[in-house]
């Protein structure tokens, strides 16, 4: 009897022997982390010692200080930044969705300053730039050790004035310049809703922010109204935008109560789930989202949640892959550290950061060739002779949609059709 009751104090004092020594191992590590960091203090505190008393002319403290805090943040990630007052004042003049520029949004892939996208009907849209360009010079100057914060701030002037961009563009493989006037960009989220042809809509979203949900649910309730049966949501060239609208987005399409994106970080509180919220009950046709790789942040966040789901087919090219969370804090002097502090993931758990979306049917973009087009008015002219009349201002809008869309606009519609038909719809 005494045996037993010996083995059990035995374990459990054994037990308590090794959560002690866990504790203090842990508690062990933890202080030689903070001696390395207090000696590494100890030689950023020499170095700034060194460059106030022997470099070659005075320096002010605070523009040291500022100097190694940028370095320190821009060797992170290309995403995490530190701002000067003046940079983080700039940056939420920029939130307010209008401002002079030329209408692109960059970042920094492979150490190189890359357009994730042109915005629709901007300078930049229409004097050619493409998602994936490579930026090499702005107004003559390389751009290769300039931060993301420093490039914009070059991109960006008075309206009216000119801005000269060298870019790489790979599948040229050749380097291209161009001479971009500067103008006031206003972001408009919904740039169409339409229907293309009878019973299949489609919705062109070209950013998230604050009055997309609302400006989406208009353009639903205008589309839905003509017996819609099938969707095209055109998330193409859309750089993203803010969390939870795309959250919200997502949600307008789903069942209630689905995870849309979780986020994970190093800290408790980063690791969230966001489910969709719905009342609309959008869910009575079937989907296709486009998407290419000049789709980024929140248009993933949608495209890999109705993926996920099986709500929607995904149509075009592999997204961008920018899927990480960056968290401002505003420090005492009016300055900020901009930093990356979760990523997003699927609802499957796939992550987005760098791999980005891959469509279930893969469509490169092609426009309607010069010769389909001269096709396209021997026909029409061969019609009119034959059969004697014209075509109704209706006819002729739809042949209009139908000619002017591109490879992977035409796949969707396809597709569509074809779902509709199986479906019985």
């Amino acid at each position: 009897m005494k045996k037993r009751i010996i083995l059990p104090i035995v374990i459990a004092s054994f037990a308590i022997g090794m959560l002690i020594h866990h504790v203090s191992f842990a508690e062990t590590k933890e202080l030689q982390k903070t001696d390395d960091l207090y000696k590494e203090l100890e030689l950023f505190s020499d170095a700034v010692s060194i460059i106030r008393t022997d470099y070659v002319e005075e320096k002010k403290s605070k523009d040291l200080m500022y100097g190694a805090l940028k370095g320190m943040l821009a060797s992170l990630d290309p995403y995490s930044q530190f701002m000067d007052p003046d940079t983080y004042n700039e940056m939420k003049v920029e939130t307010e969705g209008e401002f002079g520029g030329i209408g692109i949004e960059i970042t920094i892939k492979d150490d190189l300053l890359t357009i994730i996208s042109p915005i629709d009907d901007t300078p930049a849209y229409k004097a050619g730039l493409k998602a994936g360009d490579k930026i090499v010079k702005i107004d003559g100057t390389i751009v290769k050790d300039l931060t993301l914060i420093e490039a914009v701030k070059k991109l960006r002037g008075k309206p009216g004035t000119d801005v000269n961009i060298i870019i790489l563009r790979e599948s040229d493989k050749k380097l291209l310049e161009f001479t971009i006037t500067r103008s006031i960009i206003k972001i408009a989220s919904i740039k169409k809703a339409e229907m293309l042809e009878p019973g299949i809509g489609y919705i062109r979203l070209s950013e998230f922010q604050e009055n997309t949900p609302k400006d989406l649910s208009d353009a639903l309730k205008k589309i839905e109204a003509e017996n819609l049966k099938g969707l095209v949501l055109d998330l193409r060239n859309n750089p993203g935008g803010l969390l939870d609208v795309a959250v919200n987005v997502a949600g307008k399409f789903l069942e209630e109560g689905k995870i849309v994106v979780t986020t994970k970080g190093r800290v408790e509180n980063q690791n969230l789930e966001f489910k969709s919220k719905n009342k609309n009950n959008h869910l009575d046709y079937p989907m296709v989202v486009l998407i290419n790789g000049g789709s980024a942040s929140a248009s993933e966040i949608v495209a890999g949640a109705l993926q996920d789901h099986k709500r929607a087919l995904l149509i075009g090219t592999k997204s961008f892959g920018k899927g990480s969370v960056q968290t401002v804090v505003p420090m005492s002097d009016g300055s900020a550290i901009r930093l990356t502090t979760s990523k997003y993931f699927t609802p499957k758990g796939r992550s987005i950061h760098g791999e980005g979306i891959m469509p279930d049917i893969v469509v490169e973009y092609e426009e309607r060739s010069q010769k389909d087009k001269e096709v396209d008015k021997e026909t029409a002219l061969l019609e009119k002779l034959i059969e004697g009349k014209e075509k109704t201002a209706e006819e002729k809008a739809d042949e209009k949609k139908k000619k002017e869309m591109d490879s992977q606009l035409s796949r969707a519609v396809d597709v569509l059709k074809g779902i509709v038909i199986y479906s019985g719809k």
